[in-house]
This record gives structure tokens, C-alpha cells and sequence, in this order.
């Protein structure tokens, strides 16, 4: 893409509204811009990073072997009736009226709609076992919606169902997502540690929440610091092995690690002293195991082994998509901007000609754009007649992990320079190494 050709509306201002650093820098690098109390539109940038993030929630969970499908925003109330959540999950839930009277709500969350799917659809455990999925638009109508997208009313959440035989069945569901969900923060660039967390008004007691270290996070969170030496990196599982999601889960969630909410501070205390940590913590996902709660409020059975009715044990796995991009940018920015990881992106690298008009530079330039496209990456180039200044500052701000500078001066010796946004340090190199580090590097990503 060429600046001078995309719609970036980078702010100079410091926007008055914005508490936190992730919902100021996303004001300023154009990312998106405020509708409403809590509901944004998504800009170009911001969007292009949205998919991103979503593509890799679609990624992984397919390896985990869940399927996609797609739920209307707008749900009746009689199904929440149904379930005994409508009176109770207070005013988060925008209830409405269609023009026929009917009581109808803007969906805070699916268990009661992918519940009725399945009981139309599904009578025997022999469809068992089965993991539906959706990427949708959620409204909960926060009381005081504030820090961006980070707290916001309107929001993109990945939400996902199982539904099991047995109760052993339905916890290896919820052992496969924390795998899943491990390996999907850490494609992003972010360490999210699984703590033990209150259910609230999706119920059931095993849950855990995914939360992302940060001094604006809205938890306050207590856990061992030996948890934030574990990777999942690149270790392959098989979904289907019980034994090995078990021992992944166990790993992952044997030391202490809790929110406030379910914070024991007899457990803290047997913690060693000097490896107890208080922080803040932004939650960017969450998994539930509620058994039976709703397949027997709403007749969601199957027909067992025996011949006999079974309530199926259900549970929910969600992550904050939107969220994300705020929970990326409070874990990794600088005081010059955002500095995005590989893996979520806008552009895998900007191109700055620092002599727009120059024969000799423009052709570089143009040369770099045609030699990363074709190579199947995707380069931002900063074509604009500005000063040199204004567009490192771009760069700065809206973050991109890589930076190729062209000049006159480099050029007459053969060279550009690569900037590394994260680290500061640059080499020169020739276009053609330039363009083949990129290669490389976006081909571990």
C-alpha cells in the first residue's frame, strides 16, 4: 500500500478522552475513532489489525478441531427465558422491542441460541463430541465504558461451545481450549497466564480467566512468578490425547495464579515469600465448564449408549478480539508509538523515501515495494512529499516491527538501512538482503 494512496489520519494532538496509553496511541495512528460512549468505528489500520487477529483465532481453532459458524447479533428474549438469564444478568443487557412487541435483546454472549441449534439438530451421542464456534459482535452496556476498546459496550469476542457426553468428556474440552488459547496469545506476541477466576453470570465452577501483565489492567491479580517463566512455544499437540492437553493444563495452572475475585491469601501464603507477585492484569479471554446448567433448563439431551435421554455437559470458551489490540499495544509501546509484534501487524515493513522526487530513490523505492510484494509481503510506503522527520514519526507511531530506509547517500554506496522498531538498531544492507531478512523472518512467524 502507498501512503499517499491510504486513508491514515494520524492525530498530532494528544486526544483529551484518552485515560490510557493503548486507547491514546490508537486515537492518534488512526487506528479508530469514538462513535458513541464505548462504540468505535474501525479505521483502515485498525480494522486490517482486527483481521489479523482474527485470522489467527480461525487458525488455531481449527487445529483443535472446533468448527466455525455465525450467530445473529439480535436474539429472542423467550430463549433466555428458557435458560432463567433474562431477569437475571441485569442491566449489561440492552433489552429492545421489535415492531411486533416481542421482547429481543443485543446478544451479551450465545449459550442460550447455540443451546436451541443443537437441540434441533443433535440426538444421539453418537454426533457427540462437538465444538461450535463464532467470531461476532457483542453488546453489554457497561455502566461506565472507558480506556478505548479496552472497556468498551460494543465488541468483537470469539465465543465457543462444547458439547460432551460425559462430564470427562466436556473437562478434556476445556483442557483443549487452554491449549489452544496458550499457543493462539503467543502467535499474537503476548505471555497471557491462566488464573483461577468467579464464573459471574455465565455460572459454573471451573473456570479460568487469560490475563495479559499491564499497570492498566483492571484486575488485580496474585500469582507465583515462577508462571511467567513458561512458553508453550512450539511444542506439537494432539487434541485428541487426553493425557497430554491434561499435562499442559496442569503445567499451566499448578502454581498459583488468581484474580481478585478469587484470590485465598491462606493458599498466597504458601506460596515462597520471594516469588509472590500483586500486579494489574488485563483479561483477554476466558474459559468455563458449567455441566449440565443449560441442556437441562433447555431439554438439550441426546440419546445415550443406553437408549436412555442424557443431559449433555456443555461448557464456553471466549476471547476478546477487539480487545486484543488494546491489551497488545499496553504490553508492548514506547514513548514514540505502538511497536506491533510480527505476528498481528498492519504492514510487515514500511518503506520511507527520504528524497521523494529523486530519480534514482524513487526507483529503489519502487523496486523494494515490487520485490516484498511479490514475495508475498505485504509493505507500507511512505511515498508522501513530507520531510524526513514527519515520516519517521509516522513510522513511530503507528508501529510497524520493520523499517527500510532509502536515500541518495546509501544508495551511491549500494545500500539501505533495516530498523528494527522494538530494538532501535539498524544494518545497512543491500535491497535484495533487505528484502530476503524480511523473507526469513516473517517465515517463522
Amino acid at each position: 500500500m502507498r501512503m499517499s494512496r491510504y486513508f491514515l489520519p494520524v492525530l498530532k494532538e494528544t486526544p483529551r478522552e484518552a485515560q490510557i496509553v493503548s486507547h491514546r496511541l490508537m486515537l492518534q495512528a488512526g487506528l479508530i475513532k469514538q462513535a458513541s460512549a464505548g462504540i468505535y468505528s474501525w479505521l483502515p489500520m485498525g480494522y486490517k489489525i482486527l483481521k489479523r487477529i482474527e485470522q489467527i483465532v480461525h487458525e488455531e481453532q481449527a487445529k483443535a478441531g472446533h468448527l466455525a459458524m455465525l450467530m445473529p447479533t439480535i436474539q429472542s428474549a423467550d430463549l433466555w427465558r428458557e435458560s432463567g438469564r433474562y431477569d437475571a444478568y441485569g442491566d449489561e443487557m440492552l433489552r429492545i422491542k421489535d415492531r411486533g412487541g416481542r421482547d429481543m435483546l443485543f446478544t451479551p454472549t450465545a449459550e442460550e441460541l447455540v443451546t436451541d441449534i443443537f437441540r434441533s439438530h443433535v440426538s444421539s451421542y453418537k454426533d457427540l463430541p462437538l465444538t461450535l464456534y463464532q467470531i461476532q459482535w457483542k453488546f453489554r452496556d457497561e455502566t461506565r465504558p472507558r480506556f478505548g476498546v479496552m472497556r468498551g459496550r460494543e465488541f468483537l469476542m470469539k465465543d465457543g461451545y462444547n458439547f460432551d457426553l460425559t462430564k470427562e468428556d466436556a473437562l478434556h474440552a476445556y483442557n483443549r481450549h487452554l491449549v489452544s488459547y496458550l499457543r493462539t496469545y503467543e502467535r499474537m506476541g503476548l505471555q497471557a497466564i491462566p488464573m483461577r477466576a468467579d464464573s459471574g453470570p455465565i455460572g459454573g465452577d471451573d473456570t479460568h480467566e487469560f490475563l495479559v501483565l499491564a499497570e492498566t489492567g483492571e484486575s488485580e491479580v496474585f500469582y507465583d512468578s515462577e508462571i511467567t517463566d513458561l512458553t508453550f512455544g512450539d511444542r506439537q499437540i494432539d487434541f485428541d490425547d487426553k493425557a497430554a492437553c491434561a499435562a499442559v493444563l496442569d503445567e499451566f495452572t499448578s502454581r498459583y495464579a488468581r484474580t481478585d475475585e478469587t484470590h485465598d491469601e491462606a493458599l498466597f501464603a504458601q506460596v515462597p515469600e520471594e516469588r509472590r507477585r500483586t500486579a494489574r492484569g488485563i483479561e483477554v479471554g476466558q474459559i468455563f465448564y458449567f455441566g449440565t446448567k443449560y441442556s437441562d433448563a433447555m431439554g438439550a439431551t441426546v440419546q445415550g449408549p443406553d437408549g436412555k435421554p442424557v443431559a449433555v455437559h456443555m461448557g464456553s470458551h471466549g476471547i476478546g478480539v477487539s480487545r486484543l489490540l488494546g491489551a497488545i499495544i499496553e504490553a508492548s509501546h514506547d514513548d514514540k508509538g505502538i511497536i506491533w509484534p510480527e505476528g498481528v501487524t498492519p504492514f510487515h515493513a514500511g518503506i520511507v523515501n527520504l528524497r521523494q522526487g529523486d530519480e534514482a530513490t524513487d526507483a529503489a523505492c519502487e523496486d523494494l515495494y515490487d520485490s516484498l510484494r511479490a514475495a508475498g509481503l505485504d509493505p507500507l510506503y511512505d511515498d508522501r512529499d513530507e520531510r524526513a522527520g514527519a515520516k519517521f514519526g509516522t513510522m513511530d507511531l503507528i508501529g510497524l516491527p520493520w523499517r527500510i530506509t532509502v536515500g541518495p547517500r546509501g544508495l551511491k554506496s549500494g545500500v539501505v538501512e533495516l530498523t528494527s522498531r522494538r530494538t532501535g538498531e539498524s544494518e545497512e544492507l543491500s535491497p535484495g538482503d533487505a528484502v530476503a531478512k524480511l523473507i526469513a523472518i516473517y517465515a517463522n512467524v
